[in-house]
């Protein structure tokens, strides 16, 4: 089953001059609307039964030649253009519902509008279908390409251009709102797929080509440098993005940042712009990151990451000088939870991780990006401060408690009732949700950690934090239980028995006019 559809009046940028700070106002330029919540979702989708052929990328971790005296990029841009695609995206948006104010409702005026059997009731306004532009890049030669969530999320029908004149319906294999990163497959051979670079091998003031379809217009290459690394703040769960001067602007979302060698080191995804246009702000996802992303989607249906068990923040100078350290840097712990890997290793609150996995931890952000990358059942070394004396403990990762499953649905498949509750997502009941939403200990299900606003689901009273008992009279007792009730069902009525803090009760789910 797939999400609702949900995108901007505007294709390009509408709703994203929203985000402002006392200093600058900061334009995510997102074509569509993105989303990620606080919990690790499992999308109540279909999924293909049949696991798909290994990738076959091709990726090169030299680093690039730092050699001066380039005057021309012309051979670089004819090896990068034609792996760098348009994207088309459709979506239609509920029914609009209107009322006419009981005064009004009898007005011949307004009868001629509404007719004669409306009677001031809600009556369901069709709503257009709307339509985004974005960019994307192939990274196999038999049709994987990579994109942003933002770009295809809600979309109904995703079509694909290359620079030949070819255009590709695609599928839409698997989205992750937590990193903004999405993975499209299209039917073709022999595609100029573009070879992957190491991103945690490039430096400040690299020599960076953008690659897009700004606003439409066209094709579009620009230069520039890497600005910095490592760079946060946009909002998503999982940040570590190469901030650069090349020019990004609405539309080169999905596009392709590659080096001077020609490589892909990063998907373009967002500007921090006061007009709307590009201020020599751009931000990409670093491809070692959509990489990763995009192998679990691939492999597993879903993104798999790494848990510790750990509330971290980062170590201000302040904090340093409490705990008795005499430079700040690393993640402080304020929290140990319960019977997590970290409590087993014999973590304490008020210790320092200065180190995982032999790698240093710069803050609380890239502490969380290095256990998410860590393969779950890995052993690793984590140095930590304690009482002023370095300490180090041996931690096996886990998994993230209620991984996501990645939408198995083609864009574009007819909605033909063969799914349910369009807009719901949910997660298993780990100790640590059962701590925070305060359940009791017999309560068995899964809990909903997303229902989008618009749908069936939201309108039926489904809530963030209730917990899913039964689906049509069949017990559940995990995420995975939940999705496989929601396969192939037989209409779009589906009866619920849901907990919620008033106890439990009976819901009746009606997406027969959705």
């Amino acid at each position: 089953m797939r999400d609702g559809a949900r995108m901007n009046d505007n294709p390009f940028y509408s709703d994203n001059r929203q985000r402002l700070t006392r200093f600058r106002a900061v334009l995510l330029a997102l074509l569509l609307a993105g989303g990620a919540g606080a919990f690790t979702w499992t999308q109540l989708n279909a999924r293909e039964n049949a696991k798909p052929a290994p990738m076959k990328l091709t990726v090169s971790d030299k680093p690039v030649s730092r050699e001066t005296g380039v005057t021309s990029f012309a051979p670089v841009v004819k090896k990068v253009t034609p792996s760098v695609v348009k994207v088309y995206v459709t979506a239609t948006v509920k029914n609009v519902s209107q009322q006419v104010p009981d005064e009004y409702s009898n007005h011949p005026f307004f009868r001629r509008f509404f007719g004669d059997e409306f009677n001031g009731q809600f009556r369901q306004m069709p709503a257009p279908k709307q339509h985004g532009l974005g960019s994307g890049v192939i990274v196999t030669k038999d049709g994987y390409l990579l994109t942003n969530n933002h770009v295809v999320e809600n979309a109904d029908e995703v079509k694909v251009a290359l620079g030949d004149g070819r255009e590709f319906t695609a599928r839409v294999v698997g989205k992750d709102p937590k990193s903004d990163i999405a993975v499209l497959k299209i039917d073709a051979k022999d595609l100029p797929a573009l070879e992957l670079a190491d991103s945690d091998r490039l430096e400040v003031g690299d020599v960076v080509l953008a690659v897009g379809n700004p606003f439409g217009v066209g094709q579009t290459v620009t230069s520039g440098i890497v600005s910095a690394m490592g760079r946060g703040s946009l909002g998503l769960d999982y940040e570590d993005m190469i901030q650069t001067d090349a020019a990004i602007n609405p539309g080169n979302s999905g596009g392709a940042l590659v080096d001077a060698e020609g490589r892909l080191i990063g998907i373009n995804t967002a500007i921090l712009s006061r007009s709307g246009g590009n201020q020599g702000i751009g931000f990409a996802v670093p491809v070692n990151l959509a990489r990763s992303v995009m192998e679990g989607l691939v492999k597993d249906g879903r993104v798999v990451r790494g848990f510790m068990g750990v509330n971290i923040q980062d170590l201000t100078l302040a904090l340093a000088k409490e705990f008795n350290v005499s430079e700040s840097g690393g993640a402080l712990v304020a929290a140990v939870t319960p019977k997590s890997p970290a409590e087993k290793a014999g973590m304490h609150d008020g210790d320092i991780i200065t180190e995982f996995n032999g790698k240093p931890v710069k803050d609380s952000r890239h502490l969380k990006l290095q256990v998410a990358q860590t393969t779950p059942g890995t052993s690793v070394p984590v140095k930590v401060l304690r009482d002023g004396k370095s300490k180090t403990i041996e931690v096996t990762v886990k998994e993230l408690p209620g991984a996501e499953l990645a939408s198995k649905k083609t864009s574009g498949d007819a909605d033909n009732g063969t799914d349910a509750l369009h807009g719901v997502a949910v997660g298993d009941i780990e100790a640590a949700t059962k701590q925070q939403l305060k359940l009791p200990a017999n309560v068995r299900g899964a809990v909903i950690t997303q229902v989008e606003p618009n749908s069936a689901a939201y309108e039926a009273g489904l809530r963030e934090g209730d917990v899913i008992l039964e689906i049509n009279r069949k017990p559940v007792k995990s995420a995975e239980d939940a999705v496989q009730l929601t396969e192939n069902a037989k209409d779009k009525r589906t009866l619920l028995r849901i907990w919620s803090k008033g106890g439990s009760r009976y819901v009746v789910v009606d997406e027969n006019n959705g």
